[in-house]
C-alpha cells in the first residue's frame, strides 16, 4: 500500500543511532576503565556458549580505531533506515543483528567475532537492494548514494585480511539482501501529471492547443483570443476661479 507521508522525520531517526553508538562507546569505556576484556561475549562459531555473541557482539570492539571506524557508518545508515523505511526499520535492525550473527556463528573461523561491522553490512545491503526493488526515484537515489559512499565495503566480504572477520561481513551482506526481499515496505505514491491520467483529453489542454499534429507552434485562432478590455474615456471640464475672473475684468 502506497502512502504520501512515508518520508517523514521522527525522533527515532536521531534517537536510535545515538543510543546504538552510546552503547558501543559505553561498553568500550567500561573495558578500558576497569581493564576488562569482553571478547568472550562475541560470536564463537559452532559452540553453544558462542551464541550469546549474536546479541552482544555488535557492542564490543577490539580497539578505539575499530570503534571509531564503525561509529559514523552506524549513524548514517541507521538514520537513513529510520527515515526512509520507518514502518519496517525496527524489524530490519532486530532481524539483521540476529541473522548476521547466526550466519557468522555457522560459517566463521574458530575465533571470537566482535564489532558492529556485521550490522553495517546489513544496513548497506538492505538499503541498496530495497531501493532498487521499489524503483521509487528517491529510494533508488539513496541506493546509489550508499554505493558511492560504501561501495568499497563489498571487497571485505571475501577473506582478504586474516585479522578481519569477513564471515561477519558476508553474514551481514546476505542478511540485508534477504530482508530486502522478504520485508515489504510502504512506498509513497509518485506524483501523476494531467497527461498521465487515463481520461486525459489532449484537445481540451490549453497548452497542447498551441501546437499542431506535427508538434509545430501555431498561432491561436482569433475566436480563441481574449477580447480586448473596453477603453475608458475621460472628459475634463476647466472652471476658472474667482481670482482669475477678477483679473480678466
Amino acid at each position: 500500500m502506497a502512502v504520501k507521508t512515508q518520508f517523514q522525520y521522527t525522533p527515532a531517526v536521531i534517537l536510535v543511532p545515538m543510543v546504538m553508538v552510546l552503547l558501543m562507546w559505553t561498553v568500550f569505556y567500561i573495558e578500558v576503565r576497569f581493564g576488562l576484556n569482553l571478547n568472550e561475549y562475541g560470536v564463537y562459531p559452532r559452540t553453544l556458549s558462542g551464541l550469546k555473541g549474536v546479541l552482544f557482539s555488535p557492542f564490543i570492539h577490539g580497539s578505539a580505531r575499530h570503534l571509531y571506524n564503525n561509529t559514523f557508518p552506524v549513524i548514517i545508515l541507521l538514520s537513513s533506515l529510520f527515515y526512509f523505511y520507518r514502518d519496517i526499520s525496527f524489524k530490519v535492525l532486530f532481524w539483521g543483528i540476529i541473522l548476521s550473527g547466526l550466519i557468522t556463528w555457522g560459517i566463521g573461523r574458530p575465533s571470537y567475532h566482535i564489532g558492529a561491522s556485521g550490522l553495517i553490512y546489513v544496513l548497506a545491503s538492505f538499503i541498496f537492494f530495497k531501493g532498487i526493488r521499489t524503483r521509487h526515484y528517491r529510494l533508488v537515489a539513496l541506493s546509489l548514494a550508499v554505493v558511492f559512499i560504501y561501495g568499497g565495503l563489498l571487497w571485505y566480504i571475501f577473506p582478504l585480511k586474516e585479522e578481519m572477520s569477513w564471515e561477519g561481513h558476508l553474514g551481514g551482506f546476505l542478511s540485508g539482501l534477504l530482508l530486502a526481499m522478504v520485508l515489504k515496505a510502504r512506498v509513497p505514491e509518485s506524483r501523476k501529471y494531467a497527461w498521465e491520467a487515463e481520461d486525459y483529453d489532449e484537445s481540451s489542454d490549453e497548452f497542447m492547443r498551441q501546437f499542431d499534429e506535427d508538434g509545430n507552434f501555431i498561432e491561436r485562432a482569433e475566436e480563441d483570443a481574449e477580447e480586448e478590455p473596453p477603453q475608458v474615456r475621460y472628459h475634463y471640464t476647466y472652471k476658472t476661479s474667482e481670482k482669475e475672473k477678477g483679473k480678466e475684468d
